[in-house]
């Protein structure tokens, strides 16, 4: 068999295409727009399970084309991490211009059902694709405020569903948006810190003072906090249709203490190993809090 027809295998495409597209974290990301889905449906927003589909196709299809953009935007710098060094374009399996076809088409189809669902959805897509690829990917290696700039993209999928179910940006999308920016943080800036060395040899600034030093873990510890205030605010009435009762309201500040913890404990050890660990943290964290609230929801 030639190499042609080899790279053409459907295996392989298949897995290139999961690697493009990033497909555990995209698929994250779509639990977290239905997650937002199922808190925004109601007597007045019922719940459609062809809207359900078309948000985690239309999320998918969202999340795959900014990280396709991103790798093709990024082909020699992601040579040079360990990490990212064998991802398709990096590596030579997949041409730049295959590359961006794939990333267009996902953006086209994306948004396009996001659009059926309702504008509002199709336009805060639109804006995470935006943000991801033209604001946050360029300065990840100039500065850190990329991380800041990034929150903002990474916080919309949670609030997307939301909108998704009611058609209406309000108090209640806002927290959900609140609650995922704040978590933004310490999440990316664990990365950051255990893939410290890794990110230097393609010169990005992940890490707040460019260092992992006291001052980096300190904020780590103060975003944190922040996420877990902002965590409760749906049980105290001032979010709208977001509510969450007194079980759930002490089973999310357990989770939150939980989370502070494991940040305080990389501000003793500062070691990689401590940052890996509270990475692997906040990722339980975040998807435990949205079956919380969820729960919440159907059960109160």
């Amino acid at each position: 068999m030639d190499t042609h027809s080899t790279s053409l295998h459907p295996l392989k495409l298949f897995r290139d295409f999961k690697e493009i597209t990033k497909a555990g974290l995209a698929v994250s990301v779509v639990f977290s727009s239905i997650a937002g889905y199922l808190l925004g449906i109601s007597a007045s927003n019922p719940f459609h399970w062809m809207t359900l589909l078309i948000l985690a196709v239309g999320g998918y299809c969202m999340v795959g084309a900014s990280n396709a953009f991103n790798q093709v935007i990024e082909k020699d710098l992601d040579a040079l991490m360990d990490r990212t060094k064998n991802r398709p374009v990096a590596s030579g399996r997949m041409a730049p211009n295959t590359a961006l076809f794939v990333a267009s088409s996902l953006t086209i189809t994306g948004l396009v059902l996001l659009y059926t669902i309702n504008p509002k959805s199709a336009m805060f897509g639109a804006v995470s694709i935006f943000l991801y690829t033209s604001v946050y990917t360029p300065l990840k290696s100039v500065t850190p405020l990329a991380v800041f700039v990034g929150a903002f993209p990474g916080a919309i999928p949670f609030m997307l569903g939301w909108v998704a179910a009611t058609n209406h940006f309000g108090i209640e999308a806002g927290t959900l948006f609140l609650i995922q920016f704040f978590w933004q943080f310490p999440h990316f800036w664990a990365i950051g810190w255990f893939l410290f060395e890794d990110y230097k040899k393609a010169g990005f600034f992940m890490l707040p003072t460019g260092q992992r030093d006291n001052r980096t873990a300190l904020q780590i510890v103060l975003y944190t906090f922040w996420l877990i205030v902002a965590s409760v605010l749906p049980a105290f009435g001032y979010t709208g249709q977001l509510f969450i009762g007194p079980i759930a309201t002490v089973l999310v500040l357990l989770l939150g203490l939980w989370m502070l913890y494991y940040t305080f404990q990389l501000y003793r050890l500062r070691t990689p190993k401590a940052a890996r660990v509270l990475m692997l943290v906040s990722v339980a964290y975040i998807t435990l809090l949205q079956i919380i609230y969820i729960t919440d929801k159907f059960l109160r």
